[in-house]
């Protein structure tokens, strides 16, 4: 790809834990990172203290990194990284786009689908901002891991490869990898269908059903994660690379996750809406279940394993009824 030049100047829209950790790397490697926040108190400590305690504590932040909640000063920037959850991505983009400039590259690094229309990210971006090109930053990360400069992979996805090639070397750093592909829907889908097999992999841990049991549904998950994927227009290579199996075997396999925490939480015989009233942080998958189910339920489509989290989730299914329905579906062929 041929680098014409780097982009210096970089906005995090979204100061969570995921947020705060990009903009941290982003800070450590000499970029002049300003961070957006919605909490006025978040944007207090990260310029007072550098930290951000709320969303990423025990990490002291970069000094050069500064915080502010003003959308028209974040928009002054040569590459923006839209991280605020998605169901949320909608309205702050359509705030942003007041003060943008028209042409400034979009890299958005939310994972779901939005609940009512069912659109992807990139969609949604579409019709809130339609002059930003677009990109997608996706994979097996964990925050904390990444603010503290541990080795990490993702996928960058831009239709348009000398971008792409421009915000790789804008972001990427020996611990931090991107590897660019064009696929922007495939690195999509990847990201918001595996929170929903991590919601039903902490199911499986909190139930006590084995590692038998959660690789027989991480397998059969990623079967549904790649038929919804192509179906979508996605490319199954993209979701056997690091934005789909590799961000499903990180957040399947270990209680850092939001989302397979949730779910052991689930499986232990609590609430759901007791979980989510504790939480702070956003368990995407919650939200993401209700977007898939729905939209495959009026056609001859199949996700089981995503519908009967969202009836778990959504419509107080029992979760012992629920796991007795799953095994007892008829036995079929693997590719099937």
């Amino acid at each position: 790809m041929a680098i014409t030049y780097t982009m210096e100047k970089i906005t995090v829209i979204g100061a969570g834990a995921w947020g705060t950790a990009l903009a941290q790397m982003l800070a450590a490697a000499g970029r002049k990172t300003l961070i957006w926040g919605h909490e006025a108190e978040v944007v207090a400590t990260i310029n007072k203290d550098h930290a951000n305690p709320l969303f990423l504590p025990d990490v002291s932040l970069h000094g050069d990194l500064r915080a502010t909640d003003d959308l028209a000063e974040a928009a002054q920037a040569e590459l923006i990284l839209l991280v605020t959850p998605a169901q949320f991505l909608r309205a702050v983009t359509a705030d942003l786009a007041k003060h943008v400039k028209a042409g400034t590259p979009a890299v958005i690094c939310a994972k779901g689908i939005e609940k009512d229309s069912y659109a992807l990210m990139s969609e949604v971006l579409a019709d809130t901002m339609p002059e930003a090109p677009q990109a997608v930053l996706s994979g097996p990360t964990f925050a904390i891991e990444v603010a503290r400069g541990l080795p990490t992979a993702v996928t960058l996805a831009c239709p348009d490869e000398a971008l792409g090639g421009r915000i790789v070397e804008a972001v990427g750093q020996p611990h931090f990898r991107p590897y660019w592909t064009d696929d922007l829907i495939g690195a999509q889908i990847g990201g918001a269908v595996k929170n929903v097999l991590a919601i039903a992999c902490g199911v499986v841990e909190g139930r006590g059903l084995g590692d038998n049991g959660r690789a027989a549904l991480m397998t059969r998950g990623l079967a549904e994660m790649m038929r919804y994927g192509q179906m979508r227009g996605g490319r199954a290579e993209t979701l056997m690379g690091l934005s789909g199996l590799g961000d499903l075997g990180l957040t399947c396999n270990s209680d850092q996750s939001r989302n397979m925490s949730l779910g052991i939480e689930l499986g232990e015989g609590r609430l759901i809406g007791d979980i989510l009233a504790e939480r702070r942080s956003v368990a995407e998958g919650a939200y993401t279940v209700s977007a898939i189910s729905d939209h495959v339920s009026p056609m001859d489509f199949e996700m089981p394993i995503c519908t009967a989290m969202d009836g778990v989730l959504n419509y107080e299914a029992d979760i012992n009824a629920t796991i007795k329905g799953m095994l007892e579906r008829p036995f079929k062929p693997e590719q099937g």
